[in-house]
């Protein structure tokens, strides 16, 4: 359900704000706003959750690995451009 009256959220907004809502790192009424969209937005509520289970999945998976040689050529020349 997208809005378009003056002070409230749609949908747009909500998308674009979403990594900022869950890190929870918007001031308060931007965030009052959120809120307030969510409760009568059932496509935003559903993308929300979908994107808290994207992150939860994404988080859990290991990083990429260097292998020994990788590594050790890569700290070389780390320290080469130090000693320049």
């Amino acid at each position: 359900m997208e809005r378009d009256r003056a002070g409230v959220m749609n949908c747009d907004e909500f998308v674009e704000l979403v990594t900022t809502f869950l890190d929870g790192a918007m001031d308060e009424p931007t965030e009052l706003r959120c809120l307030v969209h969510l409760t009568g937005c059932a496509d935003c509520e559903t993308y929300l959750g979908q994107f808290r289970q994207t992150v939860t999945v994404l988080g859990a998976l290991p990083g990429p690995r260097l292998s020994d040689g990788a590594r050790d050529q890569l700290l070389g020349a780390f320290r080469a451009v130090r000693r320049d």
